[in-house]
């Protein structure tokens, strides 16, 4: 039943001060974040449509909700193991090059993230890293601006890497074993792509920025380390890599085997629930669960349908590759991917799995464009001014732009040309 016109101004109204707020990572002179505005809007367009709150609950992919949190238990399992941290520490500790020790970083980081949460794997290893430069007298900046593109690239290999492949995977039901196959070419290419620049770009001229303060590194206020813990990170990387076998070679529901793995790893008698719930990222859930209802209410108005027809008119079609990969690097920019995809995903049905592939490549490679861009960008920078090494937009645009516009090539050459 269609909405009254002044209703549908209304949710059109609430629909673009969301995703303001998207854009901003806020709202003017109020206390919210991107989490809270997305809260805020469902409850406007809910009150405002008056839609019944199971509707608005129907709204929400919990397949996506589900396998999102499932993953952050898992992530919070090796976390606590201290494992990302050891595995840091074990690679700088190998005899290597400095050119070397950045592609061992870059593989480090592109493979944890394909199966673990790259905004995870940078929270967890740019301290580690930071330290390890400065300890051993080398520039800290590529390692650190690596690190964070690395972790971007690499998440894009899987549908699990990142919240954006796995809200991709869950509603276009793309098969797991199918898109590492299309993916994984690009996001290796891509990273063999971001170690060249960082070597030889001029990048790795930039100055050195100043010393590590005394007594600040990795064990300082707020950067708190986990001590390795064999058994834990076993237990984790056994649930893992089971997760991933049944991904691969079977065609079980992925959200129901993934609360399973969760549940397993829940079940510790040294590890209580408290630290894994503390560590489970619940601002992003509300995001997601948020932006589900604002768009399902933006909907219904029909406007997203004629403004899409009318493009097709226009020669325009959302779905094919060119205008797909523009319209997904520019939104994933101006409103962060994860909305980007709410946005695109609609118009995508029926497209066909190169769509969805695209989509996720294109989105998460974007990240990388500017340090605004990324979650994880954000995260590198901020633990890196804990260690007194300052990373600003121009130092990390002289990678960012360059190495995004060149894997965007490498996914557009291959998407069109090869896969």
């Amino acid at each position: 039943m269609p909405n009254h016109p002044a209703t549908d101004w209304g949710i059109v109204t609430v629909f673009t001060i969301v995703y303001l707020g998207m854009f901003l990572g806020g709202l003017p002179r109020l206390k919210l974040d991107r989490s809270g505005v997305a809260l805020l809007g469902a409850i406007a367009v809910i009150a405002l449509a008056g839609i019944p709150v199971e509707d608005a609950a129907r709204a929400i992919d919990l397949p996506t909700i589900v396998l999102l949190f499932a993953f952050m238990v898992v992530s919070a399992q090796m976390r606590l193991g201290g494992f990302y941290g050891a595995v840091t520490r074990r690679v700088g500790a190998m005899p290597l090059s400095r050119n070397g020790l950045l592609a061992a970083l870059i593989v480090v980081a592109g493979a944890l993230s394909a199966v673990f949460s790259n905004d995870v794997v940078c929270l967890a290893m740019t301290p580690v890293v930071a330290r390890l430069c400065l300890q051993r007298g080398i520039n800290p900046l590529p390692f650190l601006i690596g690190l964070a593109c690395a972790a971007n690239i690499g998440s894009a290999a899987t549908l699990i890497g990142n919240p954006q492949n796995m809200l991709i995977g869950s509603v276009l039901q793309l098969p797991f074993a199918g898109y590492v196959r299309q993916a994984l070419p690009p996001v290796l290419i891509s990273l063999v792509m971001l170690w060249g620049w960082l070597v030889f770009g001029p990048g790795a001229g930039s100055p050195h920025p100043r010393p590590l303060p005394e007594g600040e590194g990795v064990n300082s206020p707020g950067v708190e380390e986990p001590a390795f813990d064999a058994w834990q990170t076993t237990k984790g990387l056994v649930v893992a890599g089971a997760l991933l076998v049944i991904f691969l070679f079977t065609d079980w529901p992925r959200d129901v085997a993934a609360l399973v793995g969760a549940g397993v790893l829940l079940l510790s008698r040294r590890l209580h629930t408290s630290h894994f719930m503390g560590l489970v990222d619940w601002p992003l859930l509300i995001l997601f669960m948020g932006l589900f209802v604002v768009n399902h209410a933006f909907e219904s108005t029909g406007l997203a349908a004629q403004a899409v027809a009318w493009l097709g008119t226009q020669g325009v079609h959302l779905a094919d590759p060119g205008p797909l990969l523009v319209a997904s690097a520019l939104l994933s920019n101006l409103v962060s991917n994860v909305p980007a995809v709410m946005l695109l995903l609609p118009h995508l049905g029926g497209s066909g799995e190169q769509a969805g592939v695209m989509l996720a490549l294109v989105t998460t490679f974007a990240g990388n464009l500017l340090l605004v861009g990324s979650i994880a960008n954000l995260i590198v920078v901020d633990l890196a001014r804990q260690q007194g090494i300052e990373i600003d937009w121009k130092r990390h645009a002289v990678t960012g732009i360059p190495v995004t516009l060149a894997t965007l090539a490498v996914v557009w050459g291959w998407m069109r040309f090869v896969n």
